[in-house]
């Protein structure tokens, strides 16, 4: 299964809406990072809100995930990271580290337009 990839300016945006499984997850990895080189992303916002449970697995992908765009230069966020889903990834000692997670889309659109014009990146929107 393909999650959806959608691009707005330098900014990558993905929602994951179902369960995914181990293949697919890497399958998502894989897509999300080629992605992120071949636009030169500036920002990454991964939505997770339809998630009510994210495995340890799953946990460790998303990390990595974040890490390997970060690495190729964006700024990545969590967005929707569901109540239930925190309490869990805690109890498991599985946090998302080195992701800023923020309520929903809207804040993680906010959150990455404010550290790229921080860090004193090109315009957003038309990858100059």
């Amino acid at each position: 299964m393909k999650v959806p990839i959608l691009k707005l300016g330098r900014i990558l945006l993905t929602s994951i809406q179902v369960e995914l499984s181990d293949a697919d997850a890497l399958q998502f990895q894989s897509d999300l990072v080629r992605r992120v080189a071949e636009v030169e992303a500036q920002g990454v916002a991964i939505d997770i809100s339809a998630l009510d449970v994210v495995d340890s697995y799953m946990a460790r992908v998303i990390n990595d995930t974040t890490s390997m765009a970060q690495l190729l230069g964006a700024e990545v966020v969590v967005c929707g990271i569901q109540p239930y889903v925190a309490m869990t990834l805690v109890e498991m000692g599985r946090g998302l580290i080195g992701a800023d997670c923020v309520f929903d889309l809207e804040q993680g659109l906010e959150r990455l337009m404010q550290r790229i014009r921080h860090r004193g990146d090109a315009d957003l929107t038309t990858g100059q």
